[in-house]
């Protein structure tokens, strides 16, 4: 039991320092916003008393803490040489490279990915949903302003790594809470690719991924699902619920026609008209490589338990 005066003091933290990044203008404003919301968050990661959710809530602390810190050194730095506070004044080549890796490590993506599937598997279903979906507004929307200024090199061979370790990562998992922290880093990696040459896209990218994660998680916590093999017992019990996650993961993995096909064919489309092959052609093969486990679950799922096949 908690107390609901400290849930709706915790929800709104979450919600305030979400609104507070994306709102301000100035480096210290949008750092206090992301402490606050990193802050709140905690005690919810520590919710579930066992020695699992205790480990999560310091991992995910510390890499927290120590992304607030390079993102201060960053901030520091640039206002130290150009003279301003002002986030679209970011020019400073060191403190632009330095707050692009800080935000990704806030994000979770590859190579700083390490917390992220540690984290989401020492807390409960609901928690992993708000760490993978609205705790990434606040960095992407920093780095949505800064787009113009990063190094585009530095974007894509870090959107190609983060592809290449959420697709490998993901294909030997049984633990399903593990897999999707895999999914969101290789979604991210699309996401970060694409922000060097359309940030639009990119935003537009991360939206759909959310759209379509919520529902995957709220449909394993409604079933208490959380391995593969309880995956394939649930088909009996709730079997529109579990044909549902099948068809979601399916488009997450970026398999026409499903929702998902669009943002990545608008990616390669991207990357194609800017003469950018090599990439394209490398971004198709590692989405090759997260299909697999994103079929193997479909494949479970649909072929191996349904009632038509035995």
């Amino acid at each position: 039991y908690i107390n609901p005066t400290s849930i709706t003091i915790i929800t709104l933290s979450i919600i305030m320092g979400t609104i507070m990044t994306m709102s301000s203008s100035n480096w210290l404003m949008a750092w206090i916003g992301l402490e606050l919301n990193m802050l709140a968050i905690l005690p919810i990661i520590s919710k579930p008393k066992t020695t699992r959710a205790s480990e999560a809530t310091i991992k995910y602390f510390l890499t927290q803490a120590i992304a607030s810190a390079m993102m201060l050194l960053s901030s520091t730095t640039n206002a130290w040489q150009t003279g301003s506070w002002d986030i679209l004044e970011l020019k400073n080549k060191f403190s632009t490279t330095i707050m692009t890796l800080s935000l990704m490590m806030k994000m979770g993506a590859a190579p700083i990915h390490f917390w992220l599937p540690e984290v989401l598997q020492g807390t409960t279903l609901q928690t992993a949903l708000l760490i993978t979906t609205w705790q990434k507004l606040a960095p992407i929307s920093l780095m949505y302003m800064i787009s113009n200024n990063i190094q585009p090199a530095l974007l894509m061979s870090a959107g190609i790594l983060s592809m290449i370790v959420g697709g490998l990562g993901g294909i030997n998992q049984t633990q399903l809470r593990k897999t999707m922290a895999y999914s969101s880093i290789n979604n991210l990696g699309w996401t970060i690719m694409i922000m060097a040459l359309s940030p639009n896209l990119a935003v537009m990218n991360i939206f759909i991924y959310m759209i379509m994660t919520t529902p995957i998680f709220l449909m394993m916590t409604s079933t208490s699902t959380k391995t593969l093999q309880n995956l394939t017992t649930t088909w009996t019990t709730s079997t529109a619920t579990t044909l549902s996650i099948a068809l979601l993961m399916l488009s997450t993995s970026g398999l026409p026609p499903f929702t998902g096909f669009m943002p990545k064919m608008l990616a390669l489309n991207e990357l194609i008209t800017q003469k950018l092959t090599t990439l394209a052609t490398l971004a198709i093969m590692t989405s090759l490589v997260s299909l697999l486990f994103y079929l193997r679950i479909t494949y479970l799922i649909m072929v191996l338990t349904s009632p038509m096949t035995t």
